[in-house]
């Protein structure tokens, strides 16, 4: 898709980057490795229009690694994500940080395909996380995508040219 841009996300933004998650995660909340994050707080890029936010992704910057804690397209397959992903890592890898990482649920299977077309690796389960993790969020349903019961974190991991 051309005619967009992906930046750093602007205060004027925050109620559209807002709806993005609410759609997504049901609101600013997302629980992943036993952490509860409020995504309002964190660093956000978007990619833009002259009329629209298309997409936001917010990360954590953490040791050597930025996590990439969101990703959302408000439309898929327009190479909204793509383009933020591969901004987040040209951060990562213009800071120094050794590898982007992120984790997904075992039922997500579009997105275990579209990381791992662009470079990212299985590096680990976490069995049971997912469980865990209805404990801070009980919204979460026992049954996500394609009617698969919803259990673990897969966490993948691209690294950088930064590492050294």
């Amino acid at each position: 898709m051309d005619g967009f841009e992906v930046r750093t996300a602007r205060p004027a933004e925050r109620a559209a980057i807002d709806a993005l998650h609410e759609r997504e995660w049901g609101g600013p909340y997302v629980v992943a490795h036993d952490t509860r994050h409020d995504v309002r707080t964190l660093p956000t890029l978007v990619a833009v229009d002259s009329a629209a936010v298309l997409g936001a992704l917010t990360y954590r910057v953490d040791e050597d690694a930025l996590e990439v804690v969101t990703l959302v397209a408000a439309v898929p397959g327009r190479g909204v994500g793509t383009a933020l992903l591969s901004a987040a890592t040209s951060i990562a890898a213009e800071t120094g940080l050794a590898r982007v990482w992120l984790i997904t649920s075992n039922d997500n299977l579009r997105a275990l395909r579209f990381y791992q077309r662009r470079g990212m690796r299985l590096v680990h389960v976490d069995r049971g996380a997912v469980d865990r993790a209805r404990q801070l969020k009980p919204e979460i349903p026992l049954v996500g995508e394609d009617g698969i019961p919803l259990h673990d974190e897969l966490v993948l991991e691209r690294r950088t040219a930064a590492e050294g």
